[in-house]
């Protein structure tokens, strides 16, 4: 049966923390409060990995880690515990040394008479302006627990579907490195075998064989060259992208690439409602949620579109109709906008839209997938054959010759 790290707080505040051995999460949380604990974490020891990946020196916290850290501060504000006590706690139950800091610090500030939100604000970019305007929305209603509960929520989904693409990418990238290291090795290390038989042959080689060679050639004498041209093509590619006109055009451009167009726009769509879903449900003005909502949306194309829908928003026009005319989102997702604009209830349909739009990226990933491993392989494949035949063609050539 797995063990589990769980850490607690009893009913007078003191933290608990140890290690249960039970078939799930759920199970340990179950338990912990029948013994009258309130549960803040629970989460499977996983050994010699965990203590690598703790190892770790990060100097920003991670969206997972401030997703954390939300919804253990969620949990205990529910319990009824001030925040001044609430931070003290995850302070103590705190493993690493750099979140411990951040707490400190954010205690320090509530402590001095500082807000919530303005403490957040002054941690130099650790919490994103989204986060630090929605804990403000929960400090002036009055239900600050129930909005770190929603953020918590929306980080955690945002970490999964962060995850899920990343996760599903790995094997091609470690399938495409092994390919290009593959080629490289022969050109470098095998095709050079057959140079000193190609000379004493002294026949003409044809014109595969001295691509190839010299292919081989460069790569094992101008291989540092290789590596600074690659360096130098990366900065020109990071400042052009850095210049506002150029990255809209590219952004522009990769929207209507085939399968991958469209699943950067699946993610964006995805991303982008279940952010403005969050924010409506947090009291904010649709307006005011629009402008941050748009902060999260990494295509530039789409995120200009938006800010112009918001001028419109700001003369009583709705979301539905500047973002129809504008094709900001996909048809299906437009339509539920509207019905849930008609029906008052624009958050709920957002957070479905989001739901949607979630499941349909990960389809579109695995479809995608199917379609690139193969064709990787077999890319790998023609170029390893084309080298192979490059050199085995001249030696057929000279047998021929002989007899």
């Amino acid at each position: 049966m797995p063990s589990f790290n769980y850490k607690a707080v009893r009913m007078d505040g003191e933290a608990v923390e140890g290690q249960m051995e039970a078939p799930d999460e759920a199970t340990v949380i179950r338990q912990l409060q029948q013994e009258g604990l309130i549960p803040i974490s629970a989460r499977r020891a996983g050994g010699w990995r965990d203590q690598i990946f703790s190892s770790r020196r990060r100097q920003l916290l991670t969206t997972k880690e401030i997703g954390a850290i939300t919804r253990e501060l969620a949990t205990l504000l529910e319990a009824g515990l001030t925040l001044d006590r609430s931070l003290q706690i995850l302070l103590e139950l705190g493993d690493e040394d750099r979140i411990k800091r951040v707490l400190e610090d954010l205690q320090n500030r509530v402590r001095g008479g500082a807000t919530f939100s303005a403490a957040l604000e002054q941690q130099g970019g650790q919490f994103p302006r989204l986060y630090v305007n929605m804990v403000r929305a929960g400090e002036s209603s009055g239900a600050l627990d129930a909005v770190l509960g929603r953020l918590a929520e929306y980080l955690e989904k945002t970490a999964d579907l962060r995850e899920t693409v990343i996760s599903a990418l790995i094997y091609p990238l470690i399938l495409l490195v092994v390919a290009g290291l593959s080629v490289i090795l022969l050109l470098v290390f095998v095709v050079p075998q057959f140079a000193v038989l190609f000379q004493d042959m002294g026949a003409a080689l044809p014109l595969p064989t001295r691509i190839v060679m010299g292919v081989g050639d460069f790569f094992r004498n101008f291989w540092w060259l290789l590596l600074v041209l690659i360096a130098v093509i990366a900065v020109m590619i990071e400042k052009a992208l850095a210049r506002p006109e150029v990255r809209d055009r590219f952004d522009s451009r990769v929207l209507g690439l085939p399968l991958f167009g469209d699943l950067i726009w699946k993610l964006e769509t995805a991303r982008f409602c279940h952010t403005l879903s969050t924010l409506l449900k947090n009291g904010l003005t649709l307006l005011s949620a629009l402008n941050l909502a748009k902060e999260v949306v990494g295509n530039r194309k789409l995120a200009g579109l938006m800010a112009e829908a918001g001028e419109e928003l700001k003369h009583g026009r709705g979301l539905a109709q500047p973002f129809t005319q504008r094709e900001i989102l996909p048809q299906m997702a437009l339509q539920m906008v509207r019905v849930g604009e008609e029906s008052g209830a624009l958050e709920t349909m957002l957070a479905k839209v989001a739901s949607i739009y979630d499941k349909e990226t990960q389809a579109s990933v695995k479809r995608l997938l199917t379609l690139l491993e193969p064709a990787l392989i077999i890319s790998l494949g023609v170029v390893v054959a084309g080298i192979i035949i490059s050199i085995i063609v001249p030696i057929l050539g000279a047998n021929e010759l002989v007899m």
